[in-house]
């Protein structure tokens, strides 16, 4: 299949940002304090993470990409909003004096992550409220709209933010959290990994039982689809009636982390276009295999997606 042009595309995409930050180092000994391994930092490394990994990806494929979140008054927060300019992102950042803004450090030797940190607290509700307002005025504005939940507080009112983007008319793709769907009630399709869909709807015996909890969850929570993202078996689809099966694209697989972002930037990208499901699931499916093949937050860029698919 050709790749579409999509700079007509306009995504609004809502959730929790964070800032990724990685220390690349040589191991050479182990710690005389205790059994680690000392690591001599070489150099560092800060990328955009969360609902804004799924903004920069989006931005990637040559789509507008606007974003709504919020971070805390300090260095990170400044630091993400400059990543995010710099990568031609509309951003509207809330700033939330009582929280720091989320933080993972990873620490990277030998090409392997040997320790990951978090900084991160919840956001106060005067700022969620306000963020809502923004929500209502940017809406006219996008094609369609995406939520990612990474479960750090941002999305509190998102079961309003769906309704009032489904009055609109707009397309909603949720990338979700928790073992608690009802708040995601009535989105256009919602895109649990396969650890995920067993946190919801319970382990699984074979693809007909899965079919079954699926199309349970499907009809419980009023959604057009629901897409499972199972690593190396591939992704499913599970629509009304039929079940849209990706085999996982053969390669390597570097890093995991951020395949989710990449794989709801595409899909969302792709059906805001016009793509059927079919066209968009398997955009996504060869994209979220590009991508694993990266280390950490990574995009695909428009180009490596055409080629890929060509």
């Amino acid at each position: 299949m050709s790749l579409a042009d999509f700079s007509s595309v306009r995504l609004l995409i809502v959730g929790d940002v964070m800032l990724d930050r990685y220390w690349f180092g040589e191991v050479s000994r182990i710690s005389p304090e205790a059994p680690v391994p000392v690591v001599r930092i070489e150099r560092c490394e800060e990328r955009p993470g969360g609902a804004a990994n799924v903004a920069r990806n989006a931005a990637s494929l040559g789509a507008r990409a606007m974003l709504l979140s919020l971070v805390g008054r300090d260095e990170a927060g400044e630091s993400l909003a400059r990543l995010l300019r710099d990568a031609g992102i509309d951003a509207s950042l809330h700033v939330d004096e009582s929280v720091s803004t989320t933080v993972k450090l990873r620490v990277i030797g030998r090409q392997q992550q040997l320790l990951r940190i978090d900084f991160e607290n919840r956001p106060s509700g005067e700022i969620l409220r306000a963020k809502l307002g923004d929500f209502s005025r940017r809406l006219p504005d996008c094609d369609a709209v995406v939520f990612s939940d990474y479960g750090k507080g941002g999305l509190t009112h998102v079961g309003e933010m769906i309704r009032l983007a489904r009055q609109a008319g707009k397309p909603v793709l949720v990338d979700p959290k928790g073992d608690d769907y009802s708040a995601y009630a009535g989105a256009t399709i919602v895109t649990p990994n396969r650890s995920e869909m067993r946190e919801v709807a319970g382990r699984w015996r074979d693809e007909a039982d899965l079919e079954r909890r699926a199309a349970e969850l499907r009809g419980r929570l009023d959604l057009q689809a629901l897409l499972v993202t199972r690593s190396e078996e591939g992704m499913s689809l599970f629509l009304p009636g039929r079940t849209i099966h990706e085999k996982a694209v053969a390669r390597e697989v570097y890093d995991v982390s951020g395949a989710g972002d990449t794989v709801i930037a595409t899909l969302a990208v792709a059906l805001a276009h016009g793509a059927g499901w079919a066209e968009a699931i398997h955009a996504a499916n060869v994209a979220a295999g590009i991508v694993v093949g990266k280390l950490g937050a990574a995009v695909v860029s428009r180009e490596e997606l055409a080629a890929a698919l060509d």
